[in-house]
């Protein structure tokens, strides 16, 4: 059932990481990019990482993208107009699509050395969240408060840049 569900929310997120990159509407696409990083904390979770999977759907699924549909929206951005495109773009699109079946096609040839048993990552006397959250306020405070403050200005420009003047 474990390996159904993976595959399932695989497929998921792969469909809408596609949606991301072909609606031509912005809110569409973040909506999309939302449902993708909801699939991934799926896969997280199937995969017994549960901490991650919750960080995943609350940090990215969550705050970013909050924070990314309120830009879209204050930006008013409209759907991309219909444009040509160059012979590179295509060369270099392919060049990276023919890169990912080839490592895709690697991954699943090496399919039966994955299918070895391997022991339990969760051990049941040691509190994984306790220990990120001692270890990043220890540790990294410094850093977590500058990535918060670089967030906040970063907003703040974003507001300022998209105000009508007034005449």
């Amino acid at each position: 059932m474990q390996l159904a569900l993976f595959w399932i929310f695989s497929i998921l997120m792969l469909l809408f990481a596609l949606g991301v990159v072909f609606f031509r509407s912005p809110v569409n696409s973040a909506m999309c990019l939302v449902m993708s990083f909801v699939a991934l904390a799926a896969l997280f979770v199937t995969l017994d990482a549960y901490f991650i999977g919750v960080v995943q759907v609350l940090v990215y699924a969550g705050a970013v993208m909050v924070l990314f549909l309120f830009i879209i929206m204050l930006l008013d951005l409209r759907s991309e107009e219909n444009r040509r495109v160059k012979i590179s773009a295509w060369v270099g699109g392919g060049l990276v699509v023919g890169g990912f079946v080839a490592a895709l096609s690697h991954v699943l040839q090496s399919i039966p050395k994955l299918q070895a048993i391997k022991p339990d990552l969760s051990n049941p006397a040691v509190n994984d969240v306790a220990a990120v959250g001692v270890t990043l306020f220890r540790f990294f405070n410094l850093p977590l408060q500058i990535i918060g403050v670089l967030l906040l200005v970063a907003t703040i420009g974003v507001v300022l840049l998209s105000k009508k003047e007034l005449k």
